[in-house]
């Protein structure tokens, strides 16, 4: 079986989320900051504020002494780029809570975890 890509993952995490927390689901999107696109795509998203390292998915919803959730999806293995490790110190440093996950069961777990 091949190995899951990035967005697979990520399209999984949301359904399930989408489909457990539907009352607080408007408090949960993505980020559109990654992926292939063109110079002139790029550069307007810039202009637009885009910023390199910021996390994949937001939650907006304060817990446990966090002000807010943000979640960096990777494939099995993947790693995160000087960016997105500058990102999550800014993250941490403002009181929000930061995870990395590699798989649906990684991604629930944190979700369950931080709303309780």
């Amino acid at each position: 079986m091949k190995p899951q890509t990035e967005s697979q993952i990520q399209k999984d995490c949301v359904r399930w989320f989408r489909q457990v927390y539907p009352a607080i689901e408007p408090l949960f999107f993505a980020v559109p900051n990654g992926g292939a696109r063109n110079a002139w795509t790029a550069k307007i998203m810039k202009d637009e504020g885009v910023r390199a390292g910021v996390a994949d998915l937001l939650l907006l919803l304060p817990r446990s002494g966090y002000a807010f959730l943000c979640i960096e999806m990777k494939k099995p293995g993947g790693m995160q780029s000087e960016s997105q490790q500058v990102f999550q110190r800014l993250v941490e440093r403002v009181k929000g809570k930061y995870v990395l996950c590699h798989s649906l069961e990684e991604f629930v777990k944190e979700i369950r975890g931080y709303i309780g």
